[in-house]
């Protein structure tokens, strides 16, 4: 499969490399201040860049009817933009705010665990990020997604960030060193505590699990999800 990838950083550099790994050939890299190769000749694009341009390299892959996977966080304001722009062109679009295998079913995990808890009104559940110092947006869209899981099974009404307030869940986002990305959720009670905890390595597994969301969605139309790839549906 030739790639294209829209964002040149750490991530996009991982993914270049695994991708060649893997057999697939970039045909396309282009960053803040680089460009290599025509956008065109890719069969599908991946994108890790930054909130303030990944709306614009989304748009620009379904304006040339490529397939697009985008891992960059922190845009999702637009993002019923971005989904009515994919219909409007019958094009193929996936975002995660985590590509990562392990996350993924992590995420799945966190759902079935926020079901179980629902009916124990003693315990408070929480959250807790930390990523580098460099990650610009808090708490981090694995958080959120997280924190989004927990809010569908419970009585909470939504999250509120570094706080606490009634109602609502808390998450609290710290930011060390390189750390690559650790995510906690706890359900605390008066007399124990329960929590799950998934901790990255490195940047690996989200560009492994960004490379198989693209093989996926090479040949298919719409918006899909990373439950899709990973036969997660259960809807």
């Amino acid at each position: 499969m030739k790639l294209a990838l829209l964002g040149y950083g750490k991530m996009g550099k991982t993914i270049e490399r695994l991708a060649t790994e893997a057999g697939h050939e970039v045909v396309y890299a282009a960053g803040s201040d680089f460009e290599r190769g025509t956008l065109t000749d890719a069969d599908a694009a991946i994108e890790f860049s930054v909130p303030e341009v990944a709306v614009e390299n989304i748009s620009r892959c379904l304006k040339e009817g490529m397939p697009v996977v985008s891992g960059t966080t922190g845009w999702l304001k637009d993002y019923e933009k971005v989904l009515k722009l994919c219909e409007a062109r019958n094009g193929s679009f996936i975002y995660a705010s985590n590509f990562s295998v392990g996350v993924n079913l992590f995420f799945n995990l966190n759902e079935h665990l926020a079901k179980l808890m629902a009916p124990w009104k003693e315990y408070e559940a929480s959250i807790e990020e930390i990523h580098h110092i460099q990650k610009k947006d808090a708490p981090s869209g694995t958080a959120i997604t997280l924190a989004e899981g927990i809010i569908e099974n419970s009585e909470l009404d939504g999250w509120v960030l570094d706080k606490e307030a009634e109602n609502k869940l808390s998450i609290t986002a710290k930011r060390e060193g390189d750390v690559k990305g650790t995510h906690r959720i706890d359900y605390q009670s008066k007399i124990d505590t329960i929590s799950i905890i998934h901790e990255a390595h490195g940047r690996e597994g989200f560009a492994k699990g960004a490379i198989l969301a693209a093989e996926w969605l090479k040949d298919k139309k719409g918006v899909h999800s990373m439950k899709e790839v990973l036969g997660l549906d259960t809807k």
